[in-house]
């Protein structure tokens, strides 16, 4: 599955995943945008993957913000992945 969200005034955010038993899978993050260290782009994916298919925005929102605690995020939020990770789910970028 795979979405897309761009960030007003900011950059585009990429997921595509997968759903295996109601879990959320082979979760993969990309886009446009910058992050400081390039590892926290896994810890973020790491942070939604096994997550259940009806996990909350604000929920999927908090686990890349507290993920990403350490980083700085440039042109994106945790709440546009959180977006990005909802449209996903829904087949799609509308």
């Amino acid at each position: 599955m795979h979405g897309e969200y761009k960030i007003p005034g900011g950059k585009l955010i990429v997921v595509d995943l997968n759903i295996i038993d109601g879990t959320l899978r082979n979760v993969v993050l990309s886009g446009d945008f910058f992050l400081e260290p390039a590892e926290a782009l896994e810890w973020m994916a790491a942070a939604i993957e096994g997550l259940p298919v009806n996990t909350p925005v604000d929920t999927i929102a908090t686990r890349v913000r507290t993920a990403a605690a350490h980083a700085e995020l440039i042109g994106i939020t945790p709440e546009g992945v959180a977006e990005a990770v909802r449209r996903a789910i829904q087949g799609g970028t509308p």
